[in-house]
């Protein structure tokens, strides 16, 4: 029997080694833990919501400002497969580091099918670009960003690494310090014959242009790569082979395990600045965390011209 891909021989094998949400006993456990995290942290922590960073709806940004001006900034893009989840159900990540002192910006994005992968790279980009600008509003340091994404949200930070900011957005070089993808997607083509393509639609150049496996260049940005130890094995192989792929090209990056941990929970201990999940990212950050903040109640920072929609 010919293979569909790589060693699969059948749709239905090549579609359970993609169904993230068939390979817990219960997703619904993680995803009402997502909605209820989520919501306490936006209760308890300072938070500027719903900050316009682009022309349409989707574009915008949670910020979660750090106590002290020029705070390191860690930038975090969800995941959901590019087609569903919103900002909101990911407001639990900010709790960890912003007890260690970070602004934390959780990113909104278009969604397929209504927008292309490429479409929601290119928001991505302009998403950070709109952070190195305007973060210092919020006690961020503009020349301190990293970005984390789980998932879909990996692939996405990962083509933030690869992007020429100086020729495409008149910014520093080094505008993007740091990326540590969880459990990331890095390459299209697996995806493109699974049944989300029917919602997807990845064309051949979105896999040419924006699989990071496929466009792995020279890059001066670090990557601290991490996944769980319980994920299908195909997210395994597509992290440690974007690993390789990265350090083959003279690139530095770093591998966090995480056993005994799934798709799901592999982020869950971002919402603990004591977890070894915060301190090993706090570490690749060369943050060294001199006030942990653990109160509620704390007065909104909300520039109002930004959050108008200041983009």
């Amino acid at each position: 029997m010919t293979s569909i891909y790589r060693d699969f021989k059948t749709q239905v094998e090549l579609d359970a080694a993609y169904d993230v949400e068939a390979s817990v006993p219960d997703f619904m456990v993680y995803a009402r833990q997502y909605l209820e995290s989520s919501a306490q942290a936006r209760q308890d922590l300072d938070c500027d919501l719903g900050v316009r960073f682009g022309p349409s709806v989707e574009e915008y940004v949670d910020i979660f400002p750090a106590s002290r001006p020029n705070a390191p900034v860690l930038i975090f893009i969800h995941g959901g497969y590019w087609r569903i989840l919103s900002a909101g159900d990911f407001s639990f990540v900010a709790r960890g580091p912003a007890q260690a002192d970070v602004t934390v910006v959780v990113a909104n994005y278009a969604l397929c099918p209504k927008v292309s992968i490429s479409e929601i790279t290119r928001q991505m980009r302009a998403m950070v670009a709109w952070v190195h600008r305007r973060i210092s509003s919020f006690n961020g340091d503009p020349e301190n960003i990293f970005v984390a994404g789980h998932s879909a949200g990996g692939h996405l930070a990962t083509m933030c690494a690869l992007t020429d900011w100086r020729r495409d957005y008149d910014l520093p070089s080094n505008t993007v310090r740091g990326i540590i993808p969880i459990s990331g997607v890095f390459d299209l083509e697996p995806i493109r014959k699974t049944f989300m393509q029917q919602d997807l639609a990845i064309s051949d150049r979105d896999i040419r242009e924006v699989s990071p496996q496929r466009v792995v260049g020279r890059c001066d940005v670090p990557m601290l790569i991490s996944y769980g130890g319980d994920e299908l094995p195909e997210f395994i192989r597509q992290s440690e082979d974007f690993l390789q792929a990265w350090k083959k090209a003279g690139n530095k990056a770093t591998f966090f395990p995480q056993l005994g941990r799934n798709h799901f929970n592999a982020i869950s201990d971002l919402a603990d600045a004591e977890s070894s999940l915060c301190k090993a990212i706090f570490s690749f950050m060369g943050h060294l965390p001199r006030d942990r903040r653990r109160t509620s109640g704390l007065k909104p920072h909300r520039p109002s011209s930004l959050r108008a929609g200041g983009y």
